[in-house]
């Protein structure tokens, strides 16, 4: 259990270095910035699709629907975007 949230904290983090890269960046589609927007929204709102007060279930749908929610905005970058990010990632390491 451990072991696969390590990764998916590997991948979100991932994720997430792109997404404040194709923040500024030109290329960016027009979309973008309004569909991060609603995935912070949700994030930190009040308002859940399945409340807190179910015990497991409440704290697991943030756990679930936000890495889904920004690994389908990655996927809808274009890749001319998510190349200069790559790129720029090897260079710094």
């Amino acid at each position: 259990m451990l072991k696969r949230l390590t990764v998916l904290w590997t991948l979100i983090r991932g994720d997430i270095k792109l997404l404040w890269f194709a923040w500024g960046h030109p290329l960016a589609p027009r979309w973008f910035k309004p569909a991060v927007a609603f995935v912070l929204l949700y994030l930190l709102s009040p308002i859940d699709l399945l409340p807190e007060a179910l015990p497991v279930i409440g704290v697991i749908d943030d756990l679930v629907l936000v890495p889904m929610a920004l690994a389908f905005i990655v996927k809808r970058l274009p890749a001319t975007l998510v190349a200069q990010f790559r790129m720029r990632q090897h260079l710094s390491a």
